[in-house]
């Protein structure tokens, strides 16, 4: 019986080497893919501009209500076009709107 399991695990790591030098980059079949840390690599920073037809999402305050001794204020969110140099080109509606509400200390109720 421990002939073997010591046959198995024998087995089972040989396998588990020989599968784990074929994956490394040192083996026979990829030494065309494998890279060497002696050659210097090169970094330049590339600078891009943002694209124009794409726009950024923006929320704007549209109103203020006092509702129950609450302060509710709407937003909602637009499709701003800008050009290379920022200026505004479009601004258009999504439709999308968001509330906060918030408690109005600036009430005196006692």
């Amino acid at each position: 019986m421990r002939i073997k399991t010591v046959t198995s695990v024998s087995c089972l790591l040989v396998t588990l080497g020989i599968a784990a030098y074929l994956e490394s980059p040192y083996s026979y079949w990829n030494k065309n893919y494998a890279y060497s840390a002696d050659q210097p690599v090169m970094a330049q920073p590339v600078e891009v501009e943002p694209s124009s037809d794409v726009p950024e999402l923006e929320e704007k305050l549209e109103k203020t209500e006092r509702v129950d001794g609450y302060i509710v204020e709407t937003y909602e969110e637009y499709e701003v076009y800008k050009d290379k140099d920022g200026k505004v080109i479009k601004s258009e509606p999504t439709g999308k709107t968001d509330s906060i509400k918030y408690w109005d200390y600036s009430k005196k109720d006692r």
